[in-house]
Parts: structure tokens; sequence; C-alpha cells
């Protein structure tokens, strides 16, 4: 089945929403914690976080800028310059899904959807209770994207709560035993299984690879 860009551009807009966002595949499930200066804390559910560098560490998100709808996440980062990202765990993707409602501006989503908030080392931003992997996050740029009118934010890590059981002693984040829970297009949640780890890929260790792959 060949779905052509014409095709696309004239099928029912919902149809199309849900192919374009599922065509990338599973996703990170994240919570977005973030602060107002007036205090009001805010919890939104994002599956475009994306790595963007270990050195400094820097991680990206995408968000509409505020139009008819209220970005309330970009509003209070745009304020503070603080905001959180939490793993979401695979018990909590109804919860988290709620928050992508429409709440009121002093509507707390922690509060109307059942997510506990928390602070850590008097961090502006609350965190995510339930969520066993948590950043801290300074903003450190906002890069509009002209294509469609989105912005991407990057932060910078200021600190990073593991749970030791989901760390290994390599230092990789075992998604499976953290119970992170991933999302395809935008209402679909999937469970990560770890299928296989494997060395550094060089050309001289193809085989090795291959054969461990089988």
């Amino acid at each position: 089945m060949i779905i052509t860009r014409k095709e696309l551009g004239s099928m029912h807009r919902i149809r199309r929403l849900n192919i374009v966002n599922s065509i990338t595949g599973v996703k990170p499930a994240n919570l977005i914690g973030t602060r107002s200066l007036s205090g009001s804390d805010n919890v939104a559910i994002f599956s475009s976080v994306v790595h963007l560098g270990s050195d400094p560490p820097l991680i990206g998100f995408v968000s509409r800028p505020k139009g008819e709808v209220a970005r309330h996440t970009l509003e209070n980062i745009s304020e503070t310059k603080k905001f959180t990202i939490n793993h979401v765990r695979t018990d909590l993707v109804a919860n988290a899904h709620l928050t992508s409602a429409k709440f009121k501006r002093d509507e707390s989503e922690f509060e109307k959807c059942g997510i506990e908030n928390e602070f850590i080392n008097g961090f502006h931003a609350p965190f995510v209770r339930q969520s066993e992997v948590k950043i801290a996050m300074s903003l450190k740029d906002r890069v509009p994207i002209e294509s469609n009118g989105t912005v991407l934010i990057i932060g910078e890590v200021e600190f990073v709560f593991i749970e030791p059981t989901a760390l290994t002693e390599e230092g990789y984040i075992d998604l499976e035993f953290s119970r992170s829970a991933g999302i395809s297009g935008l209402n679909s949640y999937y469970a990560l299984k770890k299928l296989s780890d494997f060395p550094y890929a060089r050309p001289e260790n193809a085989e090795e690879i291959l054969e461990n792959g089988r």
C-alpha cells in the first residue's frame, strides 16, 4: 500500500494525523513538569523528547507555540527556564494520557490526573514521584521550526535521578526494569522489552554482532 503526499493532504484530518504520528514507530513517553513563577504546577505528556548531545548533556522536545490553544508548559519554561522530564511508567499511562486534556491555567494536571508531584534538591520544577527516571533541565535555547510553526526547546541536564535497579554497571538505563512506556501515534502505549545487548559496532567485529543477533 502506497499513500502519496497528495493523498495524505486530501484525507480526513484525524486519519492523516494518526498515520503521520505513527509512521516513525514507538517513541519515548515522557511527562514534562513545570511550575509558573506564581507557583502553579503543570505536567504534560510529550512523545517528542530527543537526545541532542552528551557533552554538554542536551535534550530537546518539540512544542507548538502559544496560539488559540494555551501552552502552559511552554509558558512556564519561558518564565522560569526550568523543567523536568520524567519517564512514564507502564502502570501510569492512563494518568499520563489524561494530561493532554485542555485543563484551565489554574488547574494542576498533577491533581486532576492522579499524578504525584515531588521536589528534589530544591529544584524549581516538580518531578513525577512515580517515575523511575527523572531529569532536571535548564532551558538553553529555543529554535523555531519555520516549516510548521513549532519550536524546538533545548535544555541542559542539571541532574538525573535513576532508581538503582534500572541502571547497569556500564551506565545504560534498562527501560524494561524502569517500566518505561513508549507511544505510537497519539493514543497507543507500549511496554518495552529488551531484546539484546551488542558491543560497539566496528567493521572488524561485524561477524560477532551478527552471530549474537541470530
